[in-house]
């Protein structure tokens, strides 16, 4: 038994064809049948069920594969440990980051990262928080940025920063009089949100505190960015709530529209996420100080109230 036949076998699990598992472990697709082969014949077991398309496992193939996983990982620790005791930083490291997070905290990080780590090979994705997690769980990714917590046991949090929403009152609305907002004065059914998947948009109806709309309600608008809800604001549609960061990007005109809400101020936390194994976690804290170091100076507020992600 083999690193490399455990490799193929999580391969062929993954993709449930011999000729895809192939090309991603970049072997011949008889090289890796006739190795995976090999496995079955010494221990003795059927993990594949070939005659069901697509191929499915068996389940001592179910029991074998969970196994793998461990022992794959386990593996891959060694080198993380010689690494360490070298002091090496670099390698490739897969990073995912929620759709609104991504486009205003990747600018302000990525290039001193790349400075200060030119020998990390990074590859970041942009995935949702269900995605995220499947994938750290299935070790397709090393890390990921998202908002927190997530109450997962697989997945450990290491806060980066907490992020203040900050609400979007355009002219005529009810509450444009008011100079700072309270978390009651908020009503769903005149809140634009963003679509379906986000997690920033289950975080504005935690707030909220009312039940989701219905189909059958009179008005009900959601987008899939935040450009988008303060131009449906601006319609005269309602009002939004955007997070700080995004909040510095919307034109200067529209500025004078935003409200701050009285102390604590609903916030997100934002964090660095990785799995319980804790491997590459030398290009883990290298990222964590690297994104800490630069935040800092652009979110100075203390007094919140973290708001949960989590649907509820």
């Amino acid at each position: 038994m083999t690193i490399t036949q455990l490799k193929y076998v999580l391969a062929v699990a993954e993709h449930q064809n011999f000729t895809k598992a192939a090309e991603k472990t970049f072997v011949t697709q008889p090289t890796l049948s006739m190795q995976i082969q090999k496995l079955e014949d010494e221990l003795d077991i059927q993990i594949f069920d070939r005659s069901k398309k697509p191929i499915a496992l068996t389940a001592v193939g179910k029991k074998i594969v969970h196994q793998a996983k461990n022992i794959v990982n386990e593996a891959n620790r060694m080198t993380d440990i010689v690494d360490q005791q070298k002091g090496f930083i670099g390698g490739e490291f897969r990073l995912g980051i929620i759709p609104t997070i991504m486009p205003t905290l990747l600018p302000m990080f990525l290039k001193t990262f790349i400075k200060r780590y030119p020998k990390v090979k990074l590859k970041i994705e942009e995935l949702n928080t269900d995605n995220i997690i499947e994938q750290l769980e299935d070790g397709h990714l090393d890390a990921a940025i998202a908002a927190t917590p997530l109450e997962n046991s697989n997945i450990i949090e290491r806060p980066l920063y907490y992020e203040p929403f900050l609400a979007y009152v355009p002219q005529s609305h009810r509450l444009q009089d008011k100079s700072e907002l309270e978390t009651s004065d908020l009503d769903l059914h005149d809140m634009l949100l963003l679509e379906d998947g986000h997690c920033f948009r289950d975080g504005v109806i935690n707030l909220c505190k009312v039940a989701k709309m219905t189909a059958d309600e009179s008005f009900a608008l959601e987008s899939g960015s935040f450009e988008t809800l303060v131009k449906l604001a601006n319609e005269g549609l309602g009002m939004t709530l955007l997070p700080y960061l995004h909040a510095q990007d919307v034109r200067e005109q529209d500025r004078k529209h935003f409200k701050n809400f009285q102390s604590p101020s609903p916030a997100r936390e934002v964090s660095l996420i990785y799995h319980k194994s804790e491997l590459k976690m030398q290009i883990i804290e290298a990222l964590r100080s690297t994104i800490a170091g630069i935040i800092k100076g652009a979110i100075a507020f203390q007094d919140v109230q973290i708001i949960s992600p989590l649907s509820k």
